[in-house]
Order: structure tokens, then C-alpha cells, then sequence
């Protein structure tokens, strides 16, 4: 392939990803990626052919950025579940942050047979650059994972590259008891959100938990802001390279978020993500936009925490666009040992792995059609409802764009809820990079 294309991306609702996808948004406007990206290919026919379960035997490592005690829990679960005796499976994990910062070097070293990763783009630029081993025979004998999930993990050459075990949505959590105590009301638009911010702020609590450690949490708030402002075709085709960080649709996302800083905690690029779960845990800070996997931070959080979606700003574009990221693993290139590491991918698609996932750490929610929602907490059925009524769904930031320059929006929002004063200069400066990084995949 002299020249390779990333393809349009479905990213429909987790409702229709069994079915039916006619009724939702695709990513418009596939980056293009030339030779200049130093291409190996469209990834590796890593063992192709037919997957014979069963007989692999051998060692295999998970490479996993699983490190908090719940998600931890859950990946040893799946292990233990693994069906073959005759593999050793063996869980490698790095602190989350370390493990996203340095995910290019994981896949060149080929430590790890299999590793954690995400669905849609990120993972299809390292297909595309012969990073990763090509994993459609074991998508002929996965069942429970609908169309829209394949999708979202085909490359550009038509083959699987990953295996999508969750997904959960991006909100505004909070605590129940809090809300009963204080007498507080779930926002219905950003007028009733701005007044319960200042009764929060009137009975000393500050209203939003703000957390940056590694610079994504915060890109879920432009991404809510740029959907709720200027919608979700616009911001998919941002994140596409289509439009100029310096337009004035961009710029009135900082200035909206500039006007509700002043709510949220101070520090925050110094702050983790369960930092600021604590802080909404123990009443410091009453609300905060974070995955629901905000829930995993302790039993006693889980137990409390309740959402609601972040309410509409402009009637006309409506709050029905929402981040609903797709979790799951990936095999790299030339894995020590191929054929455990797809039937270690295989029971990964089943309902029976994600099952035991989900008894150790119930904040997401399942892939597979066949997984117990009996079983469903309150925070797992409303996360699916949310997303099954969405009527356009963006996988996060940092999986929607160019990782170099997903980068460089990190950077600038660091700096930018440190002084949003700079926000013209920094907005002129991620224009100028994003010009020249896209270029580099033209």
C-alpha cells in the first residue's frame, strides 16, 4: 500500500452496535496517511488464517494500563476464566498515565503479546503503521459483538486489528446523598446548571471537581462544550483536520469555558482523576465531568454516584451528542506466541470474560449482546440508555485525531485553564501545529 487511507469510522449508538446502524453519525473525513508517516503497512498477517480454539499452549502477557484496583481486578478475572489450561497468561501493568505516554514504545518492544488499547482511530493509525497483527479470523468466530463494533475496529485495509470488550459514557457525575442532603435538582439545560453551581458555591462546596493529571480528563469538557456549542459534525470534522483551531465557533468554546472556571477546583493539572472522585466523594466538590468509570474509585463511590448528561446550551444543536469510548485489546505485529494470544482475544468477545470483568469492576458497560444485564447496577443500565438515545457519539479526544496531535490539544489545554488569557495565542500556536502535523500524514 503506497499510500493509505483511514476510512470513515462508524460510531453509532452501543444500542444498535447489534444491529442496525442506518440511523447513526459516521466520522466524516478520514485523515489521510502518506509515506511520510514512515508506514510499515496495513498492520501484519500475524499467523493468518483459520483459528484453530483450543489448541495453543505456552506462555502469553497482557500488557495492561489497567492499575486501579477494580479494572485490575476485573482483567485477573478474565484470566482466570480463560477456558485452554495448557496457557499461561500472564498480566504486565503500568500506572495508566505511563502506559497512554508511552504506548509507541510498548508496541515497538514487543514485550507483551496483547495489549490494552482503544477502538476507531487510535487504533487503526498503529495498524496502519504494521504495528499490529491482524485479528480477523478471530472476528469469523466472535459472537455478540454487532457491526458497529466491527467497525470500529477495522483498518483501512478491511481487516480486524481490534477486540472490543466495553464502553461507557462520559457525564457529569455526582453523589446521591449529597443532592438529597442539600435538596439539589439534575440540570435540565446550562441555565439550571450555572444555578446549581452557585448554590453549591453558596453553601461552600465547590461546584465542579477539576483533574488533569496527564492531560486527557479535560479534554472530555471541550469535547461536551465544542458538541453542545457548535455540534457533533463539527467537532468530529475538527478533530479531522477540516477547520481552523482559530475559527471564531472554535473560540467561542474557550470563552464559554472560560466563564465557567471560575466553578471548578483550582489546580487541576496537578490533580488525578481519582483525586477528583474523592473530592466529589467526600462533599469537597459537588459535581465532576468524567467517564463513569469515575464509579471504580472506591465501593463506597459506586455505591453513591449517580449522572446525569451534560445539558444543552444551544436549544438548537440539543444535548444528544455524547462520548461513549470503546475499550478493549489489541495483538501486536509479531507476538512471542500467536495463536494463544487469539484465543486469549476470542474469550476476551464473549460474554462469559466480560461477565467476569464486570463482577469486579460494574462502571462500564458490557460489548458483548450476551452479557448478564441482570446484574446491572443502576450507574451500567442509565450509562446504556444514555448512549442508546445519542444521536451522534465521538470516541474521546485522544482517540478521535492524530495522536502526535491530540498531544499538542493537551498541552494547549494545560495551559489554557492556567491562563485563559493566552487562549487567542495558544488557539493561533495549535493551528500552526496541527497544520503541520496533519501534513506529515497528507
Amino acid at each position: 500500500m503506497s499510500k493509505l487511507e483511514l476510512p470513515a469510522s462508524a460510531y453509532p449508538s452501543p444500542s444498535q452496535w447489534g444491529s442496525d446502524l442506518s440511523r447513526r453519525r459516521v466520522l466524516q473525513g478520514g485523515v489521510a496517511l502518506g509515506a511520510s508517516a514512515v508506514l510499515i503497512g496495513c498492520g501484519s498477517d500475524s499467523d493468518s488464517g483459520s483459528l484453530d480454539v483450543g489448541s495453543a499452549s505456552g506462555d502469553i502477557t497482557i500488557g495492561s494500563n489497567a492499575s486501579d484496583p477494580n479494572p485490575q481486578a476485573g482483567l485477573v478475572a478474565v484470566a482466570d476464566t480463560f477456558p485452554n489450561p495448557n496457557v499461561n497468561i500472564s498480566i504486565n501493568t503500568l500506572d495508566h498515565n505511563t502506559y497512554q505516554e508511552n504506548i509507541n514504545a510498548i508496541l515497538q518492544a514487543g514485550e507483551d503479546d496483547v495489549l490494552a488499547w482503544f477502538a476507531g482511530f487510535r487504533n487503526k493509525f498503529f495498524a496502519d503503521q504494521g504495528l499490529l497483527g491482524d485479528i480477523s479470523d478471530v472476528w469469523e468466530q466472535v459472537d455478540g459483538l454487532g457491526e458497529g463494533f466491527k467497525a470500529a475496529s477495522t483498518a483501512s485495509d478491511g481487516k480486524q486489528y481490534f477486540m472490543p470488550t466495553s464502553y461507557y459514557t462520559w457525564a457529569v457525575n455526582y453523589s446521591k446523598s449529597l443532592f438529597a442532603e442539600k435538596g439539589y435538582s439534575e440540570p435540565n439545560n446550562v441555565d439550571e446548571l450555572l444555578s446549581l453551581a452557585d448554590d453549591m458555591a453558596s453553601d461552600g462546596i465547590t461546584p465542579f471537581a477539576f483533574a488533569n493529571d496527564g492531560q486527557w480528563p479535560i479534554m472530555g469538557t471541550f469535547d461536551v462544550l465544542n458538541m453542545r456549542i457548535n455540534g457533533y459534525d463539527f467537532h468530529i470534522d475538527l478533530m479531522g483536520g477540516k477547520h481552523e483551531w482559530t475559527d471564531e465557533r472554535v473560540k467561542a468554546v474557550f470563552t464559554t469555558w472560560e466563564s465557567l472556571l471560575p466553578y471548578h477546583q483550582e489546580g487541576a493539572n496537578g490533580r488525578t482523576w481519582q483525586e477528583g472522585a474523592t473530592a466529589v466523594e467526600t462533599g469537597e466538590a459537588g459535581m465532576y465531568l468524567l467517564g463513569t468509570f469515575a464509579a471504580s474509585n472506591s465501593d463506597a463511590f459506586a455505591a453513591d454516584m449517580d449522572f446525569f448528561n451534560f445539558p444543552e446550551i444551544d436549544p438548537e444543536i440539543g444535548a444528544s451528542a455524547l462520548d461513549a469510548p470503546i475499550d478493549g485489546y489489541q495483538m501486536i505485529a509479531n507476538p512471542t506466541n500467536p495463536s494463544a494470544a487469539k484465543e486469549v482475544l476470542l474469550h476476551m468477545s464473549t460474554a462469559a470474560a466480560q461477565d467476569a470483568y464486570l463482577s469486579e469492576d460494574p462502571s462500564v458497560v458490557a460489548s458483548n449482546s450476551g452479557a448478564n444485564t441482570s446484574v446491572y447496577n443502576e450507574i451500567q443500565k442509565k450509562s446504556a440508555a444514555l448512549a442508546g438515545a445519542a444521536t451522534g457519539i465521538s470516541q474521546f479526544l485522544d482517540r478521535d485525531t492524530i495522536p502526535d496531535f491530540a498531544g499538542e490539544c493537551g498541552n494547549m489545554f494545560a495551559e489554557f485553564i492556567e491562563d485563559p488569557s493566552k487562549v487567542d495565542g495558544l488557539l493561533t500556536d495549535l493551528e500552526e501545529k496541527k497544520v503541520a502535523i496533519f501534513a506529515d500524514y497528507s
